[in-house]
């Protein structure tokens, strides 16, 4: 039996965040069915990590829930200020953990706000592993011994 894990991120990323990762994000959302232009496919991960299941099929109380949308953050002298809001809380088993790298390292870059970027959990504990943006990076986290992402 696989380990199950629920997987949130909760960032902004910067309103000039280049198409190609945009259209990736959609892809992996659910948003567009079409696997991306440019995408590396070199780690084998082929399949959208972000698309909620369906309601019959859920692990975690609540369900599945991705949002992305463009947001005003300020209004300045010049004009409106936006930034891309990405809300996703999924439920992964252990196999897809292994792409959660692929993932981060895909948004890290074009974090508008740095600090907490989402966390994730195995479904039967309390404890978080949280991973934080920083100077387009993240934080190091490690999932059950592997080295660290």
């Amino acid at each position: 039996m696989s380990d199950r894990y629920e997987v949130v991120l909760s960032c902004y990323l910067r309103d000039d965040t280049p198409e190609q990762v945009m259209a990736a994000l959609r892809w992996h959302l659910g948003m567009d069915a079409e696997f991306p232009e440019g995408l590396d496919d070199q780690d084998g991960q082929l399949y959208p990590l972000l698309v909620p299941d369906d309601y019959a099929n859920r692990r975690v109380p609540g369900g599945d829930v991705v949002s992305l949308r463009r947001e005003v953050q300020e209004f300045t002298g010049s004009g409106e200020r936006y930034e891309w809001e990405l809300f996703a809380r999924n439920h992964w088993v252990d196999d897809s953990m292994l792409y959660l790298r692929t993932l981060l390292d895909l948004l890290a870059p074009h974090i508008a706000q740095p600090g907490y970027g989402g966390h994730f959990r195995h479904i039967a504990d309390t404890e978080v592993t949280v991973f934080d943006f920083r100077d387009g990076a993240y934080e190091p986290i490690k999932i059950w011994g592997i080295d660290p992402l």
